[in-house]
């Protein structure tokens, strides 16, 4: 430790002392200071050394000090001119907004009292107006000094300006002229919207306030009146958004995501009329059909589906006159579709043995009715009996009863067919609705082991595939045309003809428009299985 501290220079204690940290300087200065004293250093040189020390310490915690210090100066002084150059830019903005708003009301100034909500709508126009961008010649001449540019160059330059001076002095003659003429044009618009002379005009309290028309009627047409069904339909490109059954009420509103449409601008008017909500969109509005009914009508069973109920429709050959018995009244939808089918002089009877259903289907059926009566002025056959019964005990019920056809819809069918079977006509058809394969075994099983006399013809599902066939468009909206095929010896030919087939034609030519063609998206998938049985004779 002695020959350590005698031969270790003065160079090395200034090394140590930039080399380890302030924080422990102090304790190396401590340790060395007492090695020399023990090691044979006399009091004088230890105590300048361990002073020496000390004092380097002392001016490197300052120094640390002065360089944070300068550091916080610097960032507090870089804030604060940001913030003032932000400042700078807002106030800047306000007042190129109100030069802009100021230049665009004395444009608007004339003799007109009635001016205030003019001069606010043109002075939004004239502050949204963007500026005339720059010329690539004007870009680059205004990179570079007056100096160095060529006598062509500033000519070309006095005649840009000249051309930007005099369109931009031509838009505040056409904005005078685009606010003198809107009297005129609200006035043809309210005469092509007004009524013929002489017509009736009847209640307006639209929320779009759009008076409304008294259409001529063809012969046999009906307006549309309080009371009926109808369906409101959205369409956007190509696809219904909103569908919605209501029946037409006074004072009552058709609400949906797209506005409000109030009732009373919907009666008197004819069926397939587009009205607009008060947001402005269109909503197409139609009489309901029986498919629309029955698809949209409160319903507590599953139903069966159009396609369903026509296919044993024509299955059971069911024609006006017929005496039909269903089994099976579900949600009525059945029960319409054979009402429908057997008219007037035919009958319907149909059994259920749930009470909620027997009373949703009786409810659905007086409300069609009560819809036809005021859609065609005339009453629908009440040919319909509902009765709530189990058919494998009410035998009574079918006591001296014949049908000429047979549609049950229940979970397992075999059981009623000893009941039915007696009351069929021979060679006519019992039609079969069930949900899954398993009650399709079922049945066939049970026909099999009863041994009645049934012949089984045919079990098939009826899938639905929709299609989209539309016109192909392009990305803006126009019609694509078709391009003949380009031959090399009439290529400048066939270039001319192509760019003159780009253009926008208002009337394209029969022929002229391609089309796609394609599955939709959305398409139905399995409902039932339809089983054709037929009454033989052994």
């Amino acid at each position: 430790m002695r020959t350590l501290s005698q031969h270790l220079p003065l160079a090395s204690y200034y090394v140590l002392l930039w080399v380890f940290p302030a924080a422990g300087l102090h304790a190396v200065c401590v340790i060395l200071g007492f090695s020399a004293f023990f090691t044979g250093w006399d009091r004088h040189h230890s105590f300048h050394l361990v002073t020496f020390l000390n004092v380097a310490m002392a001016l490197k915690v300052a120094l640390h000090r002065l360089v944070f210090t300068h550091r916080t100066l610097t960032i507090w002084a870089s804030s604060q001119r940001h913030s003032r150059h932000r400042d700078l830019l807002v106030n800047l903005s306000e007042s190129v907004r109100d030069t802009r708003t100021f230049s665009g009301a004395a444009v608007k100034r004339n003799d007109n009292k009635e001016g205030t909500s003019d001069y606010s709508r043109l002075s939004t126009k004239v502050t949204s107006r963007k500026r005339r961008p720059l010329s690539p010649l004007e870009r680059i001449s205004g990179l570079l000094p007056q100096d160095a540019l060529s006598p062509e160059v500033m000519q070309l330059r006095e005649q840009e300006s000249d051309k930007g001076a005099e369109i931009q002095g031509s838009v505040p003659n056409r904005t005078q002229v685009e606010v003198g003429d809107e009297d005129i044009v609200k006035k043809s618009e309210h005469e092509a919207h007004s009524p013929p002379v002489g017509a009736e005009e009847l209640d307006t309290g639209s929320v779009h306030h759009r008076e409304k028309q008294v259409w001529a009627a063809l012969p046999g047409e009906r307006l549309l009146t309080c009371g009926e069904l109808l369906v409101a339909e959205y369409r956007r490109k190509k696809r219904v958004e909103f569908r919605k059954m209501f029946q037409l009420q006074t004072g009552a509103r058709l609400e949906s995501s797209w506005g409000v449409i109030l009732h009373n601008d919907i009666a008197g008017q004819p069926a397939g009329l587009f009205l607009k909500t008060h947001r402005g969109v269109p909503i197409f509005i139609r009489r309901a059909s029986l498919e629309d009914y029955v698809l949209c009508m409160k319903r507590g069973p599953a139903i069966a589906y159009p396609k369903d109920a026509a296919s044993m429709l024509m299955m059971m050959d069911v024609t006006e006159g017929d005496c039909v018995l269903e089994s099976g009244s579900g949600s009525g939808a059945m029960s319409l579709f054979l009402s429908k089918a057997v008219g007037s002089k035919g009958s319907v009877l149909s059994v259920e043995v749930r009470e909620d259903h027997h009373r949703r289907a009786v409810l659905n059926y007086n409300r069609w009715r009560t819809s036809w009566s005021l859609r065609r002025g005339e009453e629908w056959p009440d040919n319909v009996q509902f009765h709530k019964a189990d058919l494998c005990t009410a035998s009574s019920l079918l006591a001296g009863r014949g049908f000429h056809a047979v549609a049950l819809d229940l979970i397992n069918p075999h059981l009623v067919l000893p009941t039915v079977i007696p009351h069929l006509h021979p060679g006519a058809v019992c039609a079969v609705y069930l949900a899954n394969i398993t009650q399709v075994t079922d049945l066939l099983e049970g026909v099999r082991c009863s041994t009645l006399p049934l012949l089984c013809e045919r079990v098939i599902e009826l899938p639905l595939r929709e299609w989209v066939v539309a016109p192909a468009l392009q990305k803006d909206g126009r019609y694509c045309n078709k391009k003949a095929q380009i031959l090399d010896e009439n290529l400048s030919q066939d270039g001319e003809a192509s760019e003159e087939s780009d253009k926008e034609d208002p009337d394209p030519p029969f022929g002229s428009i391609p089309y796609i063609a394609r599955p939709h998206p959305e398409q139905m998938s399995h409902t039932a299985f339809l089983v054709k049985l037929r009454k033989c004779v052994q």
